[in-house]
């Protein structure tokens, strides 16, 4: 497990207790801010997953990892900003 790997699960786990914490006092700004922090914290990990395997695979493969991790990066990143437009709309409805 390399340094980007445990920041990302530390992260996630503060951003579950901030977006816990936020819902129990009504605070819609924390809990945002705990699901910011969940997203960030799984980005990072994931990256940190990332490097780890591209560093395990041999140079002829590390380009195709690469590739993968960065498709699959962008379509979560359309996938959350797909839902983030679909509840501005129902909200502004």
């Amino acid at each position: 497990m390399n340094r980007d790997t445990a920041e990302g699960k530390f992260e996630q786990a503060k951003g579950k207790v901030k977006q816990s914490v936020g819902e129990a006092l009504g605070s819609s700004k924390l809990a945002n801010s705990g699901t910011s922090d969940e997203v960030k914290g799984a980005a990072q990990e994931a990256w940190g997953n990332a490097k780890d395997a591209a560093q395990t695979r041999s140079d002829s493969h590390a380009h195709d990892v690469r590739a993968k991790i960065t498709s699959t990066a962008q379509n979560a990143k359309d996938a959350v900003n797909s839902k983030a437009d679909e509840i501005k709309q129902k909200r502004s409805a």
